[in-house]
């Protein structure tokens, strides 16, 4: 640009260097017009470098100091404060009055100015040099004001030293050239005695003709902050970035030392404007209400969210890559939540996983209260991110074991001794994993009696780089890291040895996998009586690995499910029509980022995908929810559409008989978080294994009684998020309301009254404990079933439990899935329907063992199985 500019000058014509015109054929007055403060400063610069306009530097004296090579001079006042130490701004002059003229030709009264803030300093529009760096300067700042809401108690004065050229039609041209905002900042001109006279006794700072005839005038470049009493606080020169920093931190000193109550009210904004009890809930309940006339299935019950009366106290805090900044990354799958009866109480107890902070694990007081143990436990796992959390007696002594998955930190095992204290076993156990985990699966893969691990490992999604509170920055585009084959990290399956001690089997067994996975599902599809596998695969195809009898895996992933959901993240195999096959249901999550949808289309497919090569798949996709029915042996057809199974943004998936009616129902966790509108939680109810029939709204699952927003984040606008996008608008500080989204659920019966209720996990928010009122309404009938391994694993996961009433099977298999990232130990639960008895109980144990056992001789009890042993207990 400079060689351009040159001979355009030489030659004068006239020159249109990018956003700046300038014409040659009158150098006095360049012309800035639609362009950015910063841009304009970049190329002054350049024109500076090029036109041979100045002199050579002089060195500094102690009177003076030439603060650039255009004759630009500091006075002892200005020189004096750019070296003192600032810890309190000092007066250092007063402002006498005067009388000047504005850009419009009025005049302007320096009382107009009383009791304000100002920022002053001294132009003229015919200057190359410093002036449009000053310029610069104060319409950055004009900027910050205004989006902080200080524009107008803080004005800006841009006084001429050039009057008899700088009249107001030029001042005024010159100042739209920085889009000046003339209610806040005024351009004045006057006499130039006057003028100059103001400069130099009222400002203190130096104005002189210029001593050479390259240079009109020599003046000083500072920006001069000017007190409310029309004092001077302090000069900062417009060429250095340090000063101007002190500026912007010296005004906000002035405005608390005049208004020190002005951060006392909070300004509240919503993100985004809608987030808070959209319209379009009272329409989408009123429209299910409606349609609730039809149903052939049980609703006429409610559940109410007693959180505040269960005295839990967690709220889960996030990393900032999702708070505050908002990273399209995969910090924003949240963590989990899981239930154990970690002391053998005969009362399940909560575990809350934190991103930041602390985890959380919360005693079952048994009167619908709970308790913190988490330092008395010894599971806080404080200052890492954590992710997921599996409960499974992993040594086989008859308690909960706790997994927990972490970001880069080392995964940890945690050993119960029964009564809930835990010791950290993670070093010896050979499962302190280091990398990005998620969803850990225990089974029993070669049904040797130990449970085994699955971990999964989301892929590479974080930066070296720390963020605040010391976790790991992530990239900026995370979610195109399976482009990356360096990027990729493969998933896990550990042998369990014995005595809490694993051994990575992954290789010798044929389990080679880098799918960038979430979590993971045992399933027997080919009904061998092993426990094969289903990995979710949340940015590829899912894949499915078949047991070779607990020597080998094998990958048969399209065979059996050639179109698989291309951004999965919850799973569950369950028998939805109760003709004694297990299904799979499948919750996509990525493919209903591609595009937004309206409310309205929600339970609609996606319209489109991403290309194939984003994808990095042969394209055969379902866009959306997959619920794949089996039909026989290694076979399934997918009909999620025609039986109602789709919903918006789901994560995972908690399956069980919420009416008590003998068909299994579902409860999708669902919602994005900051900065997304708001999405509901969805219940689907089983209609007879039929179809799903939505009734989130019937049941008062939603609305939420904690609304649809919640606090997210509070900003200093005038402080250290001054330059946060939200702060644009708005000064001082800003509380941020975003959606509430949850991650993760769990369904058990919580409270002992024989229906079941629901715990959520909320990302960046507190959980919700929907307690249900269904036995208070109907006389119901159930029966929970808690399995005692003998040769199989203590917990018996992975056996099927057959229940006969009549001319029903109920076939359930426990696998302790429930909710995303999470497995848990819960007993089965059996709604019976109007059967009062139940007629045959058999088990098939993981160890191949087939046990029948006498049906008890009444229902609504929890009742215990031990393998090899032919009496049930009642346990409750």
């Amino acid at each position: 640009m400079g060689l351009r500019l040159t001979n355009a000058l030489n030659s004068a014509i006239a020159f249109h260097p990018g956003s700046i015109r300038y014409s040659a054929t009158n150098l006095r007055s360049p012309k800035l017009v639609c362009c950015d403060s910063w841009l304009t400063a970049l190329c002054l610069l350049a024109m500076v470098a090029v036109t041979g306009c100045s002199r050579s530097p002089t060195p500094p004296t102690k009177s003076s100091q030439r603060n650039n090579s255009v004759g630009v001079e500091t006075t002892d006042a200005t020189n004096t404060d750019n070296t003192m130490a600032r810890e309190e701004l000092r007066i250092l002059g007063s402002i006498p009055e005067f009388t000047l003229t504005d850009q419009a030709g009025k005049p302007y009264f320096s009382s107009e100015l009383d009791g304000k803030i100002w920022v002053a300093t001294f132009i003229f529009t015919r200057c190359t040099a410093t002036c449009p760096f000053q310029t610069a300067a104060m319409a950055d700042l004009q900027r910050e004001l205004r989006s902080r809401g200080e524009l107008g108690p803080v004005e800006l004065v841009s006084i001429t030293v050039d009057p008899e050229f700088d009249q107001p039609d030029v001042l005024l041209d010159y100042a739209k050239g920085f889009k000046a905002d003339f209610d806040h900042w005024h351009f004045l001109t006057g006499d130039r005695d006057e003028l100059w006279e103001l400069c130099k006794d009222g400002f203190k700072m130096n104005v002189e003709s210029a001593r050479d005839a390259t240079t009109l005038i020599t003046h000083s470049q500072a920006l001069v902050l000017i007190d409310h009493d029309a004092q001077i606080r302090g000069y900062y020169p417009a060429l250095s970035e340090d000063a101007k920093i002190r500026l912007r931190s010296d005004i906000q000193k002035l405005l608390d030392e005049q208004n020190p109550d002005r951060f006392d009210e909070v300004t509240q904004v919503d993100v985004p404007e809608d987030v808070r009890d959209p319209a379009w809930l009272t329409d989408r309940a009123v429209s299910q209400i409606k349609k609730a006339e039809s149903y052939e299935v049980l609703h006429d019950f409610k559940f109410q969210d007693q959180l505040e009366q269960t005295q839990i106290t967690f709220h889960d805090q996030v990393v900032e890559d999702v708070k505050r900044d908002f990273k399209a990354a995969h910090y924003d799958h949240g963590a989990a939540v899981a239930v154990a009866d970690v002391d053998n109480d005969g009362w399940l107890d909560l575990y809350f996983v934190c991103q930041l902070g602390t985890n959380e694990l919360w005693r079952n007081l048994g009167n619908g209260k709970f308790e913190d143990i988490t330092d008395r436990a010894g599971v806080g796992v404080p200052d890492e991110v954590s992710v997921g959390a599996s409960f499974a007696d992993v040594d086989n002594d008859g308690d909960a074991d706790l997994y927990v998955t972490r970001i880069r930190a080392g995964n940890k095992l945690f050993l119960n001794d029964g009564k809930g204290n835990f010791t950290d076993f993670s070093a010896e156990s050979g499962l302190d994993h280091v990398g990005h985990s998620s969803g850990a699966v225990f089974f029993d893969y070669d049904r040797d009696g130990l449970v085994d691990l699955l971990l999964t490992n989301v892929g590479k999604y974080t930066t070296e780089q720390r963020g605040p509170g010391g976790y790991y920055l992530a990239y900026a585009a995370a979610f195109m890291g399976h482009l990356h084959e360096e990027r990729h990290e493969a998933n896990l399956l550990f042998r369990n040895l014995g005595g809490g001690r694993f051994k990575d089997v992954s290789e010798a067994v044929g389990f080679n996998d880098k799918s960038w996975s979430g979590d993971a599902s045992p399933i027997d599809a080919n009904e061998d009586g092993w426990p094969d596998i289903y990995l979710l695969n949340m940015q590829g195809h899912d894949e499915y690995y078949e047991n070779q009898q607990g020597k080998k895996f094998v990958k048969r992933s399209r065979e059996l499910f050639p179109e698989s959901a291309w951004g999965t993240m919850g799973v569950k195999t369950f028998d939805f029509d109760r003709d004694g096959m297990f299904d799979l249901f499948v919750t996509d999550m990525h493919t209903d980022m591609v595009h937004a949808l309206d409310p309205a289309e929600e339970k609609s497919k996606m319209r489109r995908n991403l290309p194939n090569n984003v994808l990095a798949t042969d394209g055969n996709h379902i866009l959306g929810n997959a619920f794949y029915k089996k039909t026989g042996k290694d076979q399934y057809t997918e009909v999620s559409d025609s039986i109602g199974a789709e919903n918006y943004w789901p994560w995972g998936i908690s399956v069980a008989d919420l009416n008590a009616d003998g068909f299994e129902d579902v409860f999708i966790a669902a919602s994005m978080s900051y900065n997304y509108r708001y999405g509901i939680n969805s219940v689907l109810l089983n209609e007879n294994g039929k179809r799903f029939v939505d009734s989130e709204f019937i049941l008062g699952v939603e609305p939420r009684s904690k609304g649809s927003a919640q606090p997210w984040m509070e900003l200093d606008c005038s402080g250290e998020d001054a330059g946060h996008p939200l702060c644009k608008n708005h000064g001082g500080k800003l509380s941020v309301w975003a959606a509430v989204g949850t991650r993760s659920s769990v369904i058990f019966d919580l409270d002992h009254d024989g229906d079941l209720d629901i715990v959520t996990h909320d990302f960046g928010g507190t959980p919700s404990v929907l307690i249900s009122d269904l036995t208070d309404r109907h006389t119901i009938h159930y029966l929970e079933v808690n399995l005692v391994g003998g040769p199989s694993n203590r917990d018996g996961f992975g056996a099927i439990v057959e229940i006969g009433v009549g001319d029903r099977t109920l076939r359930t298999v426990n696998d302790g899935k429930s909710g995303y990232l999470s497995q848990s130990r819960i007993p089965l639960y059996f709604g019976l329907g109007e059967a009062k008895s139940v007629d045959s109980i058999r088990v098939l144990w993981p160890s191949g063992t087939e046990q029948s056992i006498p049906a008890p001789g009444s229902v609504n009890q929890l009742i215990t199985i031990e393998e090899g042993d032919d009496v049930t207990r009642a346990s409750r």
